[in-house]
């Protein structure tokens, strides 16, 4: 059972892809088509630009997920996905892989994803923190007293915890599970609050998007972040996806499930290694690699 995940926001890094491109005339032409859909040079940001140009949310996520997609494309023979899983925006990249998206349509959604949400963190004071060293009933439990928008968002690991909301109520939070026994409740520097109630008109206007789009039969199961379970229906697949903008990406259980489920590799594609390292604080037992760049063609 060979899973392949893909990872979300935050790995990206000044220069992703350009081995890539300069590897593959596939990858190449996938990323200038890219250029081309998007309406502007995104290779010329991935290769080139500052940290600071990449975290912007409208160019963070398509440079992600083109970064993970077009390897998963260049890797050939070798790449035999049984089931797939991404983290978050991962999702999208993970669902090009299995055949139940086209690449222009997951490019397009990306794109109106990371344009959504954008505009959704502007309407509001925002945020998230990454809580350390507490169980997570405690964690919940806190963010329900807390008065105004605060709720899990991320269960990355088993004692790791994002939570997100709105600004003031995050810090609150942050303060009392502190007093708690966190080892660390930390404001992360991100754009707004993620996976919270407060990217409801970003949901709506995804929503839209993914009803319009068509969505094959997968080739092998995804296991979405709202489910946590293996998924293979379409319809299914869509609604997931659409919820996943308001819920909290259950990666903790997910990786639970597909262990349990039979999964004997594991491997990340994409840039960073932060999937891996989740991993091995769920089962330090068990191997995982990175997908690693294919010899010149």
């Amino acid at each position: 059972m060979n899973a392949y995940v893909f990872p979300g926001q935050g790995a990206q890094f000044s220069g992703m892809g350009l081995d890539l491109y300069e590897a593959s005339p596939k990858a190449q032409e996938l990323f200038e088509k890219a250029n081309k859909l998007l309406g502007f040079a995104i290779t010329d940001i991935m290769f080139e630009g500052s940290a600071e140009d990449l975290k912007q949310t409208k160019v963070t996520q398509p440079a992600i997920f083109l970064h993970s997609v077009i390897l998963s494309q260049v890797l050939g023979e070798e790449f035999k996905p049984d089931l797939v899983a991404g983290h978050s925006l991962g999702e999208f990249s993970a669902l090009v892989a299995n055949g139940t998206l086209a690449f222009e349509d997951g490019l397009k959604l990306v794109h109106k994803r990371a344009l959504a949400m954008q505009k959704a963190c502007e309407n509001q004071s925002s945020t998230m923190a990454a809580v350390l060293g507490l169980e997570d009933q405690i964690v919940e439990d806190v963010c329900q007293s807390i008065d105004g928008v605060v709720v899990p968002a991320n269960y990355n690991c088993p004692g790791q915890l994002v939570i997100s909301g709105a600004t003031e109520a995050v810090k609150k939070a942050c303060e009392t599970l502190k007093e708690k026994g966190a080892k660390r409740a930390m404001i992360l520097p991100v754009g707004g609050a993620f996976h919270s109630p407060l990217m409801e008109p970003a949901r709506e206007e995804l929503a839209q998007a993914i009803s319009e789009t068509h969505f094959n039969q997968p080739n092998c199961p995804i296991y979405q972040n709202v489910s946590t379970t293996a998924v293979t229906d379409p319809e299914a697949i869509k609604q997931n996806l659409i919820a996943q903008l308001t819920a909290p990406v259950k990666w903790t259980q997910t990786m639970q499930q597909m262990l349990a489920d039979g999964m004997t590799s594991y491997t990340e594609v994409g840039p960073g290694k932060v999937l891996q390292g989740l991993l091995k604080k769920v089962d330090r037992r068990f191997p995982t690699n990175s997908a690693s760049l294919p010899e010149k063609e």
